[in-house]
């Protein structure tokens, strides 16, 4: 503990002024973009590109979360992300997997309890198991896996808050059933939306064992305004860098993009800075509104900055 106390705190001496950090060296990181799940998604991805002048290095989806046959692996969804791989098979994909069903459906506390202890007692393996012998049938066999995402936070079923620990050893239980699966290269990353939300991440971490990547979503909302607030806080940006730095792990920003404070081009100057200062396998900015700069047409200031910053 004390260790990252120390790590935490000289993240944030290094990180807090409003300009670069000079003394940590910036580096070139994975980028692309959330367009869509499915075949529209794929497509739009495409045109994405056009506008940004290259092509993305990342494709991202979902899979969607109404029933439990959904986390098996829908071909609707796997099928035009396998042919976008086989085009592109230096480029890498991430798949955000929900532990619960429905998954955005207002469960009670005790009812999303009741599911996290079911996971914990392997009652819901089978589901991924098939998933990911899915995924390595169509050739997604090196796909980054982000099983319950943003599990800190209220919006999902499958939120930790209710049983922490529960949550935890759900979550290696669907590790391990993953990396079961012959001919499988999956990286499980841990994702947390930034902050304490509705509860310390912290206290949901499953283990290093089981954990490739420690991911943090971050969009431009309060506490605070300053990029720099988002840094401090409390479990912020600062808080995810230590942490993973703590536990020998490199760090992904699968969702970020505008959200409460309007078209702000220096937030995206300021998230560009930080991610190319960390140990940064991927990033995805959202890019529905009121989050993007392409299809969401409502932040033209912003727009010329991510050209400006990711494309040629």
């Amino acid at each position: 503990m004390t260790a990252l106390l120390i790590a935490a705190a000289l993240a944030l001496l290094l990180s807090c002024s409003a300009g670069p950090v000079a003394d940590v060296p910036a580096r070139p990181f994975p980028f692309g973009a959330f367009t869509g799940s499915d075949a529209e998604g794929v497509a739009r991805l495409a045109e994405f590109e056009q506008w940004l002048g290259r092509p993305v290095d990342v494709g991202h989806t979902y899979l969607p979360g109404e029933g439990w046959d959904d986390l098996e692996g829908p071909g609707y969804i796997l099928d035009p992300w396998a042919q976008w791989q086989r085009e592109h098979p230096d480029r890498l994909f991430v798949l955000n997997v929900p532990m619960a069903a429905p998954n955005e459906a207002g469960l009670s506390d005790a009812e999303v309890a009741g599911i996290l202890r079911r996971g914990a007692a392997g009652e819901f393996d089978h589901h991924f198991r098939t998933l990911g012998e899915r995924l390595v049938a169509r050739g997604l066999d090196r796909a980054v896996l982000v099983p319950g995402w943003e599990m800190n936070g209220e919006t999902y079923s499958h939120r930790c808050r209710p049983d922490p620990q529960a949550w935890a050893a759900y979550f290696r239980n669907v590790a391990t059933t993953l990396r079961s699966v012959p001919g499988q290269r999956f990286r499980i990353d841990f994702t947390v939306s930034r902050g304490q939300d509705d509860i310390d991440w912290t206290a949901c971490y499953p283990g290093d064992d089981v954990v490739d990547i420690i991911g943090m979503d971050s969009y431009d909302q309060g506490p605070g305004r300053r990029f720099a607030d988002f840094v401090s806080q409390p479990l912020g940006l600062a808080a995810h860098a230590a942490f993973a730095a703590a536990h020998g792990k490199p760090v992904s920003f699968p969702e970020w993009g505008l959200f409460r404070h309007g078209d702000d081009p220096e937030y995206f100057r300021r998230m560009h800075d930080w991610m190319a200062r960390q140990d940064t396998v991927y990033s995805t900015m959202t890019d529905y509104c009121p989050h993007g700069v392409f299809w969401c047409t409502e932040n033209p200031l912003s727009a010329p900055v991510v050209r400006e910053l990711y494309g040629r």
